[in-house]
């Protein structure tokens, strides 16, 4: 498979198909810190109706929500991947989310590993990189 970036107006249409299909979302680097940018998402996605999934080994629980270890420990599908860890830290979470056939991948504003998204792509999962997740809802939705 053959990944290249879309332009601009196909990335959009892109996101916006994901936000308007999504029904789980797990958010990796969720923190229990209400001063997190990361705890912030997980309560919007929240309130705009996705089942959110927090993961992140440090936590038991996230906004309210049973916080998991790692993907792997989610169960059942996830459509979006959103990734609130360092760029190095990426590939650890591509091949869990292709290990359990994640539908998206998509990094936060100032996360980029352009060999991980690579693979994700290659892999099949839809990429968004260096975005974040909630300006995007906003804007398109």
């Amino acid at each position: 498979m053959k990944c290249e970036m879309p332009d601009e107006r196909a990335c959009d249409e892109m996101m916006r198909g994901l936000l308007r299909s999504a029904r789980r979302i797990a958010v990796v680097g969720a923190s229990a810190r209400p001063q997190r940018d990361s705890y912030h998402i997980v309560e919007f996605l929240k309130e705009q109706g996705y089942t959110v999934l927090p993961v992140n080994p440090n936590y038991r629980e996230v906004a309210g929500l049973t916080c998991f270890a790692s993907l792997d420990d989610v169960g059942g599908p996830v459509d979006i991947v959103d990734v609130f860890r360092r760029p190095d830290a990426v590939d650890e979470v591509v091949d869990q989310a292709i290990r359990n056939k994640a539908g998206a991948l998509w990094l936060q504003e100032g996360v980029i590993n352009n060999p991980a998204a690579r693979r994700a792509c290659q892999a099949g999962l839809r990429v968004v990189q260096n975005r974040c997740i909630y300006k995007e809802h906003v804007a398109l939705l």
